[in-house]
C-alpha cells in the first residue's frame, strides 16, 4: 500500500482506493472481520496526515466496506448482500493478473462508463494484468422483445428495437476497443472482448469479475418519450442507472453463502453462453 506520486487524485482518495483494494481481494489483515491499523499507523504507512486518513476512512464507511466501533477501531464488513457501486471493485480486479469479466444485460452501457478508469491505469502504467477476457451476453433485437414496447397495447416497434441494439453495439464496440488495443500496444499479453445475443428480453443485469464476485440487480421499467426519424414513440423502457447492484463475494469455504451465489451465477451464465447464445459481430 503506498501512494502513485502520478495519480492526480487527492491523497484522501489514493489512500482510501488502496485500502478499498486490500479489502475486496482480501489480503492479509483485511478479511471480513480483521480490524484495520489504526489511524496513526495508516498516516505513518502512507505518509500523510491523520486528516487524510479520516477522509479515507469516511469513505470507505460510506461504501459499506468498513464499520468503527467507539474506542475499539475499524474493522472490514461482512459484504454479501447489500447494495454496492461497481466501479471501484472493477479497479481491484485489474489489479489480479489474470482479469475475467462477464455480463448479461440489456446494453453494456454502466460497464462501459465503469471501465474507463481501470482502462486508463493500465495504460499509464499503474495497473498491470497479464490478460483481459470480457464477455458481454445481450439480448438479440432482430426479433419482438418484452421491452422496449410500445404503451398503447404493448405493441411491438421495430424502431425501439433498432435503437436498442445502437445503444447496446455502440457500447460493445468501445470496450471491445478500449480492452483489445491493450494487446495491440503491448501493454498486456493478451486481451479479447467476446460478445453474444439471445432471444430472451433482459430485466436484469448481472456483473462476474474474476468468478470471484457477482453483483446482480434488476431493471426498474418506466414510461418515456423518444423521436426517432421526426416520429414521437412513447414507450416502456429498462433503466439501468436506476438498478440497484446486490454483491456476492465467494467466502473462506464453498459451503457459504457467497460462494454458492457465484458460483451458481457463473454456472447459469456459462450455461446460457453455451447453449442458447450465439454470436454477434461488432
Amino acid at each position: 500500500m503506498s501512494l502513485d506520486p502520478d495519480d492526480s487524485r487527492p491523497p484522501y482518495q489514493q489512500v482510501s482506493s488502496s485500502l478499498r483494494a486490500s479489502i475486496l481481494t482480501k489480503k492479509p489483515g483485511f478479511e471480513t472481520g480483521d480490524k484495520l491499523p489504526s489511524g496513526p499507523e495508516l498516516a505513518k504507512h502512507f505518509g500523510v496526515a491523520r486528516g487524510t486518513v479520516d477522509k479515507a476512512l469516511d469513505l470507505l464507511r460510506q461504501e459499506g466496506l468498513i464499520v468503527t466501533r467507539q474506542g475499539s477501531g475499524s474493522f472490514v464488513r461482512e459484504r454479501t448482500s447489500r447494495p454496492v457501486g461497481l466501479r471501484p471493485h472493477l479497479e481491484a480486479a485489474f489489479e489480479q493478473k489474470h482479469v475475467t469479466l462477464d455480463f448479461a444485460g440489456f446494453s453494456s452501457e454502466t460497464l462501459h462508463n465503469a471501465l474507463v478508469e481501470p482502462l486508463d491505469k493500465v495504460r499509464s502504467g499503474r495497473l498491470a494484468p497479464e490478460s483481459i477476457a470480457v464477455r458481454l451476453l445481450l439480448p438479440d433485437t432482430a426479433a419482438p422483445m418484452a421491452v422496449p414496447v410500445l404503451v398503447d397495447g404493448l405493441q411491438d416497434e421495430a424502431a425501439l428495437r433498432e435503437r436498442a441494439r445502437d445503444i447496446a453495439l455502440t457500447n460493445a464496440k468501445g470496450i471491445a476497443h478500449s480492452v483489445e488495443v491493450l494487446a495491440e500496444l503491448g501493454l498486456v499479453q493478451s486481451a479479447s472482448v467476446e460478445v453474444k445475443v439471445h432471444r430472451a428480453s433482459s430485466l436484469f443485469k448481472l456483473y462476474i469479475l474474476n468468478r470471484a464476485e457477482a453483483f446482480f440487480g434488476f431493471y426498474p421499467l418506466r414510461e418515456r418519450t423518444v423521436s426517432i426519424d421526426g416520429n414521437s414513440h412513447t414507450f416502456f423502457d429498462v433503466t439501468g442507472k436506476d438498478t440497484t447492484l446486490f454483491h456476492h463475494a465467494v467466502g473462506p469455504d464453498d459451503s457459504s453463502l457467497g460462494s454458492q451465489y457465484v458460483q451458481q451465477a457463473q454456472t447459469w451464465f456459462d450455461s446460457v453462453w453455451s447453449t442458447i447464445a450465439y454470436e454477434r459481430q461488432l
